[in-house]
């Protein structure tokens, strides 16, 4: 992309390659056409000059022949006359072609003006439709992130309503239990209103439940309550201790719910349940009771702490819980049968490949020991087949040299034998 400057307004506008290119040789064309312009005026200037000189010449020329050669003015005038008329004619020529190339040059400088004014008019429309478009789109995207924003803040405005709301019916309504249970409480002790609570729902939630006292005190202290639930089979769902404490249960050591957990925790480990939970309404104004059911695990395992109002609810949340582990412990005794299955099957496997292990070991000496007699053999026949190749190859070297002997090579450099040969032979010719 290329900037051009607007000479009116002073602003800068981006064109591409193409219409840049097409500017430029708008410019040169007009630079073309004022350099033509000038070249006519000086082949004018010029033709002028070589007129005015041929003129002079030719009056020299008279001048000097005029004494000698009045027949000639005639042929000098037909022949100034002709190369008149043929100059004339030249010149006509010379400017109907400049004129027929200065109107076609004029005609395409006027198309290539129009198609870069085209040009340039597209190129700025596409840009003022750029930065419009560019505009809206950014208008639209603030618009939509200051929708986006008012809806999260009425959303973020609603969910903390919500949450106060709701903490001020909470708070309410614990305020209205401790009216209700600091009245109720009077004419009954906490121990009973739990076991009544809980007999009023036993036949419809908990038909296959145990909750009774706790009356074994063989190991110096015991519960409250013991609560366990079975199912179809006997097998044991979840099983609680419970211990109450109301205001009347404190003493001067003892004043607070935690003061109460370390017991509550070694009845449960003796009494062999799986949770501990404390029904206290100690500790009234704490915020941190008064919130619900409170876990107490980071002080003692499976430990809880509830008002009464959550005597019911704890019951129900552990044995559901309970439930959905109670199917697990159903597949896990299936995995330890299989794991079983498994453990005689690996051992028999064991047992196999021990056996096998064994005779592969015998059965691999006995092959080390055949392989290396084969060794043995191959490494004599090997032997044996050197030896005889070298018998072989010593049988052929005499071969040869036996078949290279004759009368010639033994003679030679022998005078006797030469001689004894000679006299043989010429006693046979004899």
């Amino acid at each position: 992309m290329n900037k051009v400057n607007c000479p009116e307004c002073g602003k800068l506008f981006k064109i591409d390659e193409s219409s840049y290119s097409n500017i430029l040789k708008q410019v040169r064309d007009t630079a073309f056409q004022n350099d033509l312009n000038q070249r006519l005026q000086l082949a004018e200037q010029d033709k002028a000059k070589s007129i005015e000189l041929a003129k002079n010449n030719l009056k020299i020329e008279m001048q000097e022949s005029f004494t000698n050669k009045n027949i000639k003015i005639q042929e000098l005038e037909a022949k100034l006359a002709a190369k008149e008329i043929e100059k004339t004619l030249a010149i006509s020529e010379a400017k109907s072609i400049i004129v027929k190339e200065r109107d076609t040059l004029a005609n395409k400088l006027e198309t290539i003006q129009t198609h870069n004014e085209i040009s340039q008019k597209l190129a700025i429309n596409e840009a003022v439709n750029s930065f419009k478009k560019e505009r809206d789109e950014l208008k639209s995207n603030l618009e939509k992130q200051k929708l986006e924003k008012q809806l999260a803040e009425k959303s973020l405005e609603e969910k903390y309503e919500v949450q106060i709301k709701d903490r001020d019916m909470a708070i309410e309504r614990l305020r209205d239990m401790k009216v209700r249970l600091s009245t109720k409480m009077v004419g009954e002790s906490l121990e009973q209103h739990c076991e009544n609570e809980f007999n009023r729902i036993r036949s419809v939630a908990f038909p296959q439940a145990y909750f009774e006292k706790d009356n074994n005190s063989r190991s110096g202290s015991k519960g409250d309550y013991i609560f366990r639930d079975l199912d179809i089979n006997g097998t044991e769902i979840v099983s609680i201790m419970f211990e109450m404490k109301n205001e009347t249960d404190t003493t001067a050591t003892k004043r607070k719910n935690e003061d109460f957990l370390k017991e509550l925790n070694k009845d449960r480990e003796e009494k062999n349940c799986e949770y501990a939970v404390l029904v206290s309404l100690l500790e009234s104004d704490s915020d941190f009771y008064n919130s619900g059911i409170v876990e107490m695990s980071h002080r003692y395992p499976k430990m809880y702490v509830i008002r009464p109002q959550c005597f019911l609810p704890i019951i129900t949340l552990l044995r559901n819980a309970s439930l959905k582990s109670l199917e697990y412990k159903t597949e896990l005794a299936l995995i330890k049968a299989q794991n079983i299955d498994i453990t005689n099957f690996e051992e028999s496997l064991e047992n196999f490949k021990c056996a096998f292990g064994k005779n592969y070991e015998l059965a691999s000496r006995r092959f080390d020991t055949a392989i290396q007699e084969i060794e043995k053999s191959i490494d004599h026949l090997q032997k044996t087949k050197d030896a005889l190749i070298g018998a072989d190859r010593n049988l052929r070297l005499a071969n040869d040299k036996a078949q290279a002997i004759s009368v010639k090579r033994l003679t030679k450099n022998n005078p006797t034998m030469i001689n004894k040969f000679k006299e043989s032979l010429g006693n046979k010719a004899a």
